[in-house]
């Protein structure tokens, strides 16, 4: 396999603002962007009430031309929303969570994340990547309602202070443990006795090429081993 540890050239670093929830955060982030002819993502991922925001940003940014994409739209309805985002038809796009992948929009430089401490550390990395695809600096704007748990404010501050893909997975395992991670903490199986899969991760895939050798080659040592480190838990894993 081949791992790209390397951002595209020219890629732009993204300035990631933590803020608590302000208007006056939210016009000041959205004027500033309109000013240099930019456009703004507003993510706000709750279906329910997206036109009350869709009012709320009217009302507090009257220059924007705003139009709303979410999963929920009729598949030609969300196409012309986000034709008249891609052609400038619209200077912001107010949307759920449909924006995480397949979206390239040079003329998108900001994007503001309504209740940013709802989302995982991957999702918000995910999102943040939306903007910084063109030629002028981008910014990224994660707005948080008090009180925050000591999980989303270190989720929080690692997006704050780092752009790099692989140092933000580090840290999501550090935070969630493998067990969370893999899906297997409740369902029994027990956490890593010795490895750690951050400190240890280039030796992951040779420590994976042993065990499939032992198991193929010396299936009755396997099994010792297993029920030596592992235990009944093995069962509960791969249920």
């Amino acid at each position: 396999f081949s791992v790209i540890a390397t951002a595209p050239q020219k890629r732009l670093a993204i300035k990631t603002f933590v803020q608590r929830f302000s208007k006056g955060i939210i016009r000041e982030a959205v004027i500033r962007e309109f000013k240099r002819g930019g456009q703004v993502y507003f993510l706000h991922n709750e279906v329910e009430t997206i036109e009350n925001v869709r009012e709320s940003l009217e009302e507090l940014v009257p220059e924007a031309r705003i139009v709303i994409g979410h999963g929920q739209l009729p598949e030609r309805e969300l196409e012309r929303v986000m034709r008249d985002f891609t052609t400038q038809r619209a200077n912001l796009l107010l949307c759920t969570t449909i924006i995480e992948t397949g979206i390239d929009n040079p003329h998108a430089n900001t994007i503001v994340i309504n209740r940013a401490d709802k989302f995982g550390l991957a999702q918000l990395h995910q999102l943040r990547g939306r903007v910084g695809r063109g030629a002028q600096a981008s910014s990224c704007v994660l707005l948080y309602q008090p009180p925050l748990s000591a999980m989303a404010r270190a989720r929080l501050e690692v997006l704050r202070e780092t752009n790099d893909g692989f140092r933000i997975a580090e840290k999501d395992l550090e935070l969630r443990g493998p067990g969370e991670v893999l899906g297997t903490r409740q369902t029994g199986a027990v956490e890593f006795r010795v490895a750690d899969l951050v400190r240890d991760a280039a030796l992951l895939p040779i420590v994976h090429a042993v065990g499939e050798r032992l198991r193929a080659h010396h299936a009755d040592a396997a099994r010792r081993i297993v029920a030596r480190w592992v235990g009944g838990s093995a069962r509960y894993a791969g249920a």
